[in-house]
């Protein structure tokens, strides 16, 4: 039986934190006051049929409820783990009911949390076989555009690997992976099924497609991380998408969207066939115009 919704922003909000080891090296903050911008306090609620989250204003966090276990999607910033977990417990579940934890992209934001989850609950950690290297060794590489920004994070070990395309499934849910490469080499989309009396969606935890880059990075000097960009855009541009819920919620729309859902959950307005399409016009503009400004600026 899927739990009850459950709705206590009056309590959430107010609550402290649950207590956090200070010496736990797997929950160190990292990045504490640009992560304080994301980690912002958000109900746990479930959004439709077997899809919660279980996140933040700014960082988004998944929970696919199954027949036989959970499914984890990201683990946010170090910090932000005792808030995961409390999260979890408040929905009904316990922390061992998670199965599976789907990594989307390798970046502290949201994979630094990763590690005390898996330790946490059990589980096995899934990600592309790029992200996975990337994990293992808690530091991005040169091939991320963003390298130079990125603060190192708490290392992932026993990381399954899978493929673009590849089905993963626990009890009455199949999760798919999408490889959708550009933010980082190894970034993964999933997607799954969800029903809700006599309806059924199709929903898409959609990894960033921001094309940002730090210090000399140009997209116009590696043209096969553009090529990457491109393939994402037509990738999600054609994939059945009912309900988008992106790794950060702001660039779909879904920290609106969740706002409205709270005061007001019907119609469901996470519910738009469109989502993933806007998603993708968005950033291919983006990505069109940071390569038209790299074009007419001198190069160092």
């Amino acid at each position: 039986m899927v739990p009850p919704i459950m709705n206590f922003l009056g309590v959430f909000l107010v609550a402290a934190a649950p207590p956090q080891a200070a010496d736990d090296p797997l929950l160190r903050p990292i990045a504490s006051d640009h992560a304080s911008q994301w980690l912002t306090p958000q109900p746990p609620t479930r959004i439709f049929g077997n899809t919660y989250l279980v996140g933040f204003g700014g960082l988004t966090v998944g929970l696919i409820h199954t027949s036989a276990g959970l499914i984890l999607i990201d683990g946010a910033a170090p910090q932000a783990v005792p808030q995961i977990e409390e999260n979890i417990r408040s929905l009904g579940f316990e922390l061992s009911d998670v199965k599976l934890i789907l990594s989307t992209e390798p970046h502290y934001d949201h994979a630094g949390g990763i590690a005390a989850l898996a330790r946490d609950t059990g589980a096995t950690v899934v990600a592309s076989a790029h992200a996975a290297n990337v994990l293992r060794r808690g530091r991005s590489g040169p091939d991320d555009p963003q390298m130079a920004w990125l603060p190192s994070f708490p290392s992932v070990q026993n990381i399954r690997e899978v493929g673009d395309g590849e089905r993963l499934r626990l009890g009455d849910v199949t999760v798919t992976a999408l490889a959708t490469p550009g933010h980082t080499s190894g970034s993964m989309s999933w997607t799954w099924r969800s029903c809700e009396e006599d309806r059924c969606v199709v929903v898409v935890f959609g990894s960033s497609l921001n094309p940002i880059a730090a210090g000399s990075y140009l997209f116009s000097n590696q043209p096969d991380a553009t090529a990457s960009f491109r393939r994402t855009f037509e990738t999600l541009r054609v994939l059945p998408c009912d309900l988008l819920l992106t790794s950060h919620p702001g660039p779909s729309g879904g920290d609106v969207k969740f706002a409205r859902f709270q005061h007001q959950p019907e119609p469901n307005p996470f519910l738009d066939p469109e989502a993933c399409r806007t998603y993708v016009d968005r950033y291919e503009e983006a990505l069109n115009e940071r390569l038209a400004k790299e074009a007419v600026t001198p190069q160092p």
